[in-house]
């Protein structure tokens, strides 16, 4: 049977009016009473009904969750954070997503806001010329970025350090011997966080006196012919790339994909290194080298940093949690000059058979 408040009262051996404001945080409770009403809720499986409680306290107890993909493990992980710490306060979540169209957020956003959310956690394509978040700034809820990096003063946001990991893992790259590195990314435009690594990339090149090949912007959701017309000027270079260095772990595993497809071997004749962590990256053989971010934790970090601000007025900043490297397959050292063959990539006709 679906337990009640009464129940709750009753496991917790409290008064129903106790229960009601550890619901709602309308008052003062000791915190040895808090612990054991919400201790009562967790072992009954209560649920407060949202809309009687709504009605009366003019609350929805709801935060709105805008991510650019659903699909993508990245934010999968961090939407389970989310919702586990949301879940934990006594709150729901509402989830929108821009498909990597900066375009779309607006629409996305005011889908969230129609249902009345009482603060936001979002994953925008640009967070320094957001207009979006320009108005949130002004008549909004409460917000925190997540992955998005700031550096503009009053806005929350929890990421890692996207810059200085990738010039790590582009350092780790040059001391096995690469100086032909490519990076391939995302479209800057739907993805202020490819943008941040790219400069990652460029400072570790510039810095080991080596020269920055044209980075390789790429559609996140394209297709597999797409993508390899994206590559072929770095394939068809007269020295092509011994690393390809790529903004996320989806497209370095798409990156490995068309290697073989041109004829090379990862990381035989050329190495691959992504970011994320994704577990596919662990599965795939050879395995990917890349950086490991900790995706869960970080969403569950922006929603219990998005209440702090709501309810302590805690300061609006930005919280980057740490990164680490993760070993695999795809790195090597540098293969001997002419050992890799030369890159031929399969034309249309080949494609389709």
């Amino acid at each position: 049977m679906t337990a009640t408040i009464h129940d709750v009262a009753q496991r917790a051996g409290c008064s129903i009016a106790s229960v009601s404001r550890v619901l709602n945080g309308s008052a003062a409770i000791s915190p040895a009473l808090e612990a054991r009403v919400r201790e009562a809720i967790r072992e009954l499986g209560y649920r407060p009904n949202a809309l009687g409680r709504s009605l009366k306290t003019k609350s929805t107890r709801t935060v709105g969750v805008l991510v650019p993909s659903f699909t993508n493990p990245v934010f999968a992980a961090s939407l389970a954070g989310v919702e586990q710490a949301a879940r934990m306060a006594g709150y729901d979540i509402i989830l929108a997503a821009s498909d990597y169209d900066r375009d779309r957020e607006p629409e996305a956003l005011g889908a969230l806001m129609a249902r009345e959310v009482e603060g936001l956690v979002l994953t925008v394509a640009d967070a320094e010329h957001s207009m979006l978040l320009d108005s949130l700034d002004r008549d909004g809820p409460p917000y925190v970025l997540l992955y998005n990096e700031l550096a503009r003063e009053g806005r929350a946001a929890v990421s890692v350090d996207n810059e200085g990991a990738v010039a790590d893992l582009v350092g780790r790259l040059i001391g096995l011997g690469h100086e032909r590195i490519a990076f391939v990314a995302g479209r800057f435009r739907a993805s202020d966080r490819s943008r941040l690594r790219h400069q990652g990339y460029l400072a570790a090149m510039t810095g080991a006196g080596l020269e920055p090949l044209p980075v390789a912007e790429v559609e996140f959701l394209g297709d597999e012919a797409a993508f390899d017309r994206d590559l072929a000027a770095l394939l068809g270079r007269t020295a092509p790339p011994t690393a390809f260095a790529c903004s996320n772990d989806l497209l370095a595993i798409a990156v490995m994909a068309a290697l073989r497809r041109a004829g090379l071997r990862v990381p035989e004749d050329a190495s691959v290194t992504g970011f994320d962590g994704i577990a596919i990256g662990r599965q795939i053989h050879p395995s990917l080298a890349t950086v490991e971010t900790p995706t869960h934790a970080m969403g569950r970090a922006a929603l219990e940093l998005l209440l702090d601000i709501r309810t302590n007025r805690a300061p609006r900043a930005t919280r980057r949690l740490a990164h680490r490297f993760r070993p695999g397959g795809s790195l090597a050292q540098a293969p001997a000059a002419g050992l890799a063959p030369s890159p031929t990539l399969p034309d249309e006709t080949e494609r389709k058979t």
